[in-house]
């Protein structure tokens, strides 16, 4: 057994009480947290102690959306001010060039960002697999970096000359997608609380995969017990194409499907109506709100609001690194807080004498990264620090120059300019230590990482 105790620290456990501990700290063994508690209810003595005067700790942020492989094409000139579809159409023919060393560099350059950022827990969509690429790779590398992976075996199958988006380059027969993705499941898939590896089942997107898949990928994810993910309502253009192809508004499109449950989250989900609010509600969707990549390709901006209101799990995604260029959970949970401000602005908050409505707050904002995302991926051994849950966590040094004069240790971390944290730790060993990575070698990583984004670039 190892033990580890983490004491004077600003303790934030986002639980059922919303406990905050301004002396308090944890008491860990095996990777479980046994106590949390003020220093005169913990043990005095660990394998490790770490003194952690003048730092907030709170639970490992969640992200509940990404696409690892895209740290190879962030910022490309063609793509930089695209919309959503025209985005992707400049990019497909490049990532047709992705090789199983890329995926493998991309998934632990993108990890690597995370975890400096507060995240212990990733959800990925790999939805391509060209030249021999597999989620093998994805999975190989997030073993080697320690963080939790909900490794998404995305697909597509809707090419250009069937009415979809992608190019016939990068799509698979629906024959293959589902004997692979019943393959992952069986070697990779664990149910046990604490798991560091899951399986979920995620075809792209409506413009890139059939109904057929739809259904048949449904299915399977239910005979085995999987979540299953799509993007869903991102954008105008997606709302039109639905109506087109399938006669049906996204949403509705899902219910048609059988992609609708306590199984579901949709990454996005910005261009639905109040019924379909209630459609995700009644049927406990999830969510996994991205507000930086919505900025960046000007998708628009999630009822979040709307959505918590109506009892909807809502969870904090980065989306992919060709639409957000960073990796950075906490800068999401910030400019989450500072999108909902703007939308209630934009519907008229200044002139509202409303006692009951209110501007999002750093709290809840935080809750989104955390106990949000856990219930979003359908985990309840996560997104707290509670006696009996995975000892994962982040800490923050307040005594930085972008903290001075800052009188809230928890509204600081989402009000002040999104640094790296300085320590994560996952399943009670330490990922980020004193600021630094401690399990790859960052410079080598992005040696690594620049090489390969040159070579698909170039052709």
């Amino acid at each position: 057994m190892t033990t580890l105790l983490i004491k004077n620290a600003y303790i934030v456990s986002m639980d059922d009480h919303q406990r905050e501990i301004p002396e308090g700290g944890l008491f860990i063994r095996d990777g479980i947290i046994q106590q949390v508690g003020s220093e005169a209810e913990l043990p005095k003595t660990a394998d490790e102690v770490l003194d952690l005067k003048g730092h907030v700790v709170l639970p490992g942020l969640v992200n509940t959306h990404h696409h690892f492989y895209q740290t190879l094409t962030r910022a490309v000139p063609a793509a930089q001010d695209a919309n959503l579809f025209n985005w992707l159409k400049t990019l497909y023919p490049i990532w047709a060039r992705l090789t199983p060393e890329d995926i493998f560099i991309s998934t632990q350059t993108a990890l690597a960002e995370l975890a400096l950022s507060g995240c212990t827990t990733a959800s990925d969509h790999l939805y391509l697999f060209p030249n021999g690429s597999k989620l093998d790779d994805e999975i190989a590398a997030a073993s080697e970096i320690g963080m939790r992976l909900q490794a998404s075996r995305g697909s597509m199958s809707l090419g250009e000359s069937k009415g979809g988006l992608p190019p016939d380059s990068v799509v698979d027969s629906e024959e293959n997608i589902l004997k692979d993705s019943q393959r992952l499941i069986e070697k990779y898939h664990d149910a046990k609380t604490g798991a560091m590896t899951q399986i979920v089942l995620a075809p792209c997107s409506p413009f890139s995969v059939t109904s057929d898949l739809m259904k048949q990928s449904a299915k399977l994810a239910r005979e085995y017990g999987v979540h299953l993910h799509t993007h869903l309502a991102e954008t105008e253009d997606e709302e039109k194409f639905c109506m087109q192809m399938f006669g049906h508004r996204p949403v509705g499109y899902m219910q048609e499907v059988d992609w609708v449950g306590d199984d579901v989250w949709f990454a996005h989900a910005i261009w639905v109506n109040d019924e379909e609010i209630r459609v995700f509600a009644k049927h406990n969707c999830g969510v996994a709100h991205c507000p930086t990549s919505n900025m960046r390709l000007a998708s628009g901006i999630a009822p979040v609001k709307e959505y918590r209101a109506a009892g909807v799990n809502v969870g904090l995604g980065v989306d992919g690194s060709a639409s957000n260029d960073g990796s950075h959970l906490l800068a999401e949970v910030r400019n989450a807080m500072l999108v909902s401000r703007v939308k209630e602005g934009l519907t008229g908050y200044s002139l509202s004498n409303d006692p009951n409505r209110k501007l999002m707050t750093a709290r809840e904002a935080l809750h989104l990264g955390t106990r949000g995302g856990a219930a979003v991926l359908g985990r309840n051994d996560i997104g707290s620090l509670e006696a009996g849950k995975c000892a994962d966590f982040f800490a923050v040094n307040l005594n930085k120059l972008g903290y001075a004069g800052m009188h809230d240790p928890v509204s600081a971390i989402v009000f002040g300019q999104s640094i790296n944290v300085d320590y994560t730790v996952v399943n009670g060993k330490f990922v980020v230590k004193e600021g630094q990575l401690v399990t790859v070698d960052s410079g080598t990583l992005i040696e690594k990482h620049n090489k390969a984004a040159k070579r698909l670039l170039a052709g």
